[in-house]
């Protein structure tokens, strides 16, 4: 099966979801939800706690039997697939908890056994930035390197399809660069990753497509630029007036852009950054005004998800 990926190129469907649905007895987690993956991408789902995101991502993994609609993973249902399918995909659990008494190249060793054909231990740990580290107990790792043992174990199978589940929460913000470049390189490999996270930053510089759930639907799905039409959003434009100046000595054109005032900080919305920046540039050096702290911005991806979420309060499930 083939479609058109990210790049616009036909490549193969690696996971295909249409009307998925679940029931835990009359309270409906998941109400009709259709996803498609490619092969090769990286795929970020996002929503608020008790969205349907948890349990949507176990049905894929084969973990949980769905109520209706039709999951295809790999060329297969993941509800009736055996231990050959279950081979060809790797899964990241937000908390793991490794043999603490072993060393990282054990660890790798003894889940390597597990599979007919597993990678060679230490290009994994290379590709995940553990090759210094592999003698290393696994009690000793850091959170940031644990983690990177969390995905090494989940590649050393050679798996066609990754799921992550909050690959980098607790990091700090070094450690979630490293975890990014690293989930990034997985490219190379062929891996498809589908990736879960509350990091909106993270889906945004990871992602080739998101899909956003919400109360069990998939209320919005798109590249991180275009999702729920990021791109034609308003601009926003943020400055300070110069000492003396008020939002009625501004051009005509910019008075009716004027979104919020806080003293002489202003916020302008406008359809285009040209249109609006060329009368403010104007209209400050007719003033001698220099604008030191203008800010030119489009919503971010949260700006977007925080926007597609807000009518829909996350559940207590």
């Amino acid at each position: 099966m083939t479609s058109t990926g990210p790049s616009g190129k036909s490549g193969e469907t690696v996971i295909e979801v249409s009307g998925l649905r679940m029931h835990y007895g009359p309270f409906e987690a998941v109400r009709g939800i259709d996803l498609r993956v490619q092969r090769g991408e990286v795929f970020a789902f996002l929503g608020p706690n008790g969205a349907g995101k948890t349990t949507t991502v176990e049905i894929l993994e084969g973990f949980r039997r769905r109520t209706g609609g039709v999951v295809t993973v790999l060329g297969e249902d993941p509800q009736h697939a055996g231990p050959a399918w279950r081979a060809r995909i790797g899964v990241v659990l937000q908390e793991s908890e490794p043999d603490r008494d072993l060393t990282v190249a054990e660890c790798l060793r003894l889940y390597a056994g597990y599979y007919s054909t597993p990678r060679d231990a230490d290009e994994i740990l290379t590709m995940v930035g553990l090759a210094d580290r592999a003698d290393a107990f696994a009690s000793r790792l850091s959170g940031g390197q644990r983690r990177r043992l969390d995905v090494a174990l989940a590649l050393i199978g050679g798996p066609e399809l990754l799921f992550l589940d909050e690959p980098t929460t607790g990091f700090d913000p070094s450690a979630r660069r490293a975890a990014w470049d690293m989930i990034s390189g997985l490219r190379s490999l062929g891996v498809t990753v589908f990736l879960t996270t509350h990091y909106m930053d993270e889906a945004e510089h990871l992602a080739d497509q998101v899909a956003v759930i919400a109360e069990g639907r998939i209320v919005a799905q798109g590249t991180p630029d275009t999702i729920a039409g990021r791109q034609h959003a308003a601009v926003e434009i943020r400055f300070s007036l110069p000492p003396g100046a008020r939002t009625s000595d501004l051009p005509e054109s910019l008075q009716a852009a004027v979104a919020e005032e806080d003293g002489s900080r202003v916020l302008l919305h406008a359809a285009s950054p040209v249109a609006a920046l060329g009368p403010l540039v104007r209209w400050a050096e007719a003033r001698g005004a220099d604008l030191a702290d203008l800010e030119v911005r489009r919503p971010s991806l949260e700006d977007v998800y925080l926007a597609l979420t807000a009518s829909h309060p996350e559940s207590a499930r």
